[in-house]
């Protein structure tokens, strides 16, 4: 079987590439385990490994249709469409999140069509998609209303899907990502990035500044859990999907207060004690009309699991990124 990874360089993409080798093999739109023989890792810079017989790495831009059609072939069998631009880049660059966000998802699924062998296509959503006046439980059914550029890119990007799976050109899927927490590395330009440096930093010995108030409330989801969501939501029988093919991904529902509690019980007071808070309306104004929770019973229908809470977040960041143990600084 052969896989590509869209945004194969970035963070979600290098970690969802290392277990799929490590599995080895990957549910087939016929429902058979088939060995993944070749694993493609597009993005605009060069993946960094990791060292396998297995992976093609690609560089090229993806609202460039040359770029597709060398990647994807009528071998081409399941897709992982992870690569965007982040919601304070599109915001603040929006030319720029209109051609990647948008165009380029256009492109790739018209790319499939072109191509006729209607392949599994599984597209990372976000709870951006939703806003304004939301009730306490966001259903899969309640109304799109992003307040934000890259939610509406998003928005747009899944009724494309949803129209190309619906006309038969892909084996599409939507799943709608929570905001991710831990990420580990350097903060980047999304609106969410304090969800992980108000954690990251700390238990690094770093300052880490905070925008929002102690009340924000988040839906979160460990990388650890979103790569077996991604995974497991590719091998989704498409008959189990049917016309609803976008799906609310299960999160932790938890307030920016509750996420210092939790790393103040799990790392001690000298930790939560490096976090600095500094109101910041530009991205109170955008995480503040994102869902706080929503129902996920369709997700767990369907096999797909999140975290216990946030406390075991927490854990699952030291355990994989640092080695088990918070460094003493």
């Amino acid at each position: 079987m052969k896989v590509l990874i869209t945004g194969g360089a970035g963070f979600l993409g290098q970690r969802l590439a290392r277990e799929l080798l490590a599995r080895g093999e990957l549910k087939g739109t016929d429902g058979q385990r088939q060995p993944i023989t070749e694993l493609v890792l597009l993005d605009v810079v060069a993946a960094q490994g990791p060292k396998d017989e297995r992976v093609r790495v690609e560089v090229g831009d993806i609202a460039e249709r040359s770029v597709l059609e060398r990647v994807i072939d009528d071998k081409t069998a399941a897709i992982f469409h992870l690569a965007a631009i982040v919601s304070g880049q599109a915001e603040a660059d929006f030319e720029l999140g209109m051609r990647i966000n948008l165009d380029a998802s256009r492109l790739l699924l018209d790319v499939c069509r072109a191509r006729g062998h209607r392949p599994r296509v599984l597209f990372t959503s976000s709870v951006a998609v939703y806003g304004g006046d939301l009730p306490d439980v966001v259903l899969d059914e309640t109304a799109l209303n992003p307040q934000s550029s890259y939610g509406a890119q998003k928005a747009g990007a899944e009724l494309l899907l949803n129209d190309y799976a619906r006309r038969g050109f892909v084996d599409g899927r939507v799943l709608r990502l929570p905001t991710i927490s831990v990420r580990p590395g350097k903060p980047n330009a999304a609106a969410s990035s304090f969800a992980s440096g108000i954690i990251r930093e700390p238990l690094t010995g770093e300052a880490a500044v905070c925008p929002v108030s102690g009340s924000t409330r988040l839906w979160l989801l460990s990388p650890r859990k979103a790569i077996e969501c991604l995974i497991a939501g590719s091998e989704i029988d498409s008959a189990a999907l049917g016309n609803r093919r976008t799906v609310n991904l299960p999160g932790v529902s938890v307030t920016v207060d509750e996420m210092v509690a939790a790393l103040r019980e799990v790392a001690g007071d000298a930790v939560a004690a490096r976090i600095e808070w500094k109101a910041d309306e530009r991205v109170e104004k955008i995480v503040g009309s994102w869902p706080a929770r929503w129902d996920v019973s369709r997700a767990t229908q369907l096999g797909l699991h999140g975290d216990a809470s946030f406390k075991d977040i927490v854990r699952a960041f030291i355990d994989d990124e640092l080695g088990g143990k918070v460094p003493q600084h």
